[in-house]
């Protein structure tokens, strides 16, 4: 198949090599230095999914019109991107591979003619030179649609073919209840900003006690808001609706557990998280779509989310000041 991918980073980066060693015609779109080495020298994929090379044709903007569209921007990207490639997927199968709640809303809005579906991966890979991306934890992604009625959006025949195509590349499984698959991958999510805000790995920062409570509070706090919003948690990597529901109802010394259990997932090799990786590359971070997603969230059901509104407000204090900040400015947001 003919396939675009919009945004070559961390995860547009690991799918279009995949893609392409599975022997699809991948086209991707990318900026500045890593359209450059992307360029000059293709896409280098190594870690879990083993090594790869691959050379796909590359622009600011894609130029073939696709079969299917893989959107791998940033959130706060999504909207200009989607824009500027309009005229030619629109109308194509798109899958928004996205963290936060609105990116399959976003571009249902962009591209009207398209079927638009959406993607949760939980593959942990690190972008930190350009062309370069290296696959620290490999995982299953979610793929589905998602509704408006909580619990429903049971996955449909194309997705069930999307989910296959795409499984030639890593895994794919095709879910129903995606809207609450993605409010649980956003209490996943919250394993982000801690650890950009101190400038540490996300293991080092959850083997920290002081940091792992903060996690621990604003993963905490998410279950509750998402609770509040009449949201029944999806199942993905070992959490589901009752879980969570316990998890939000522990003392913050007993839900430390929840962050250790993802840590000992993740292995040993060191993990950035999307956010730090952003902050060293010197580029804006969609923490607004993360954290703050909860503090939307939590203000539309008339409630305060005090733990992930102070830490949206940290990460873009380091994103201003272009440094990380001491761990007893983290710790302090439990005391305040």
């Amino acid at each position: 198949m003919r396939i675009g991918i919009i945004g070559a980073g961390a995860l547009g980066g690991t799918f279009a090599a995949l893609l392409a060693r599975a022997g699809h015609d991948v086209e991707v779109t990318a900026r500045g230095a890593g359209l450059e080495a992307i360029r000059s020298g293709g896409i280098r994929l190594s870690g879990g999914y083993g090594d790869a090379h691959v050379h796909p044709a590359a622009g600011e903007r894609l130029t073939t019109r696709p079969d299917l569209v893989l959107v791998c921007t940033k959130a706060q990207d999504a909207e200009s991107a989607l824009a500027a490639n309009a005229d030619v997927v629109d109308g194509a199968t798109v899958v928004v591979v996205q963290n936060g709640l609105d990116g399959v809303a976003t571009a249902e809005r962009m591209l009207p003619r398209s079927s638009c579906m959406g993607l949760l991966s939980i593959i942990a890979a690190n972008y930190t030179e350009p062309g370069s991306v290296r696959v620290t934890t490999t995982a299953a992604s979610y793929l589905g649609r998602p509704s408006p009625v909580a619990g429903a959006g049971e996955p449909d025949d194309e997705v069930r073919r999307v989910a296959a195509l795409l499984s030639e590349a890593a895994p794919i499984v095709a879910i129903a209840n995606f809207r609450g698959a993605q409010w649980t991958k956003l209490v996943v999510n919250m394993l982000n900003a801690v650890p950009a805000i101190v400038g540490r790995s996300v293991q080092d920062v959850v083997d920290d006690r002081g940091l792992r409570r903060v996690v621990a509070a604003s993963m905490r706090e998410t279950v509750r808001v998402g609770a509040a919003r009449g949201i029944r948690f999806g199942s993905l990597q070992g959490l589901g609706d009752r879980r969570l529901r316990l998890f939000a109802r522990l003392p913050l010394w007993a839900g430390q557990l929840l962050p250790w259990s993802m840590r000992v997932r993740m292995g040993d090799v060191p993990n950035l998280g999307s956010t730090q990786q952003s902050l060293r590359r010197g580029q804006p971070t969609e923490i607004d779509f993360l954290n703050g997603a909860v503090v939307r969230e939590a203000d539309a059901a008339g409630l305060d989310a005090p733990v992930n509104r102070a830490l949206v407000a940290l990460v873009h204090e380091v994103e201003r000041a272009g440094a990380p900040l001491p761990p007893e400015r983290v710790t302090a947001v439990l005391r305040s």
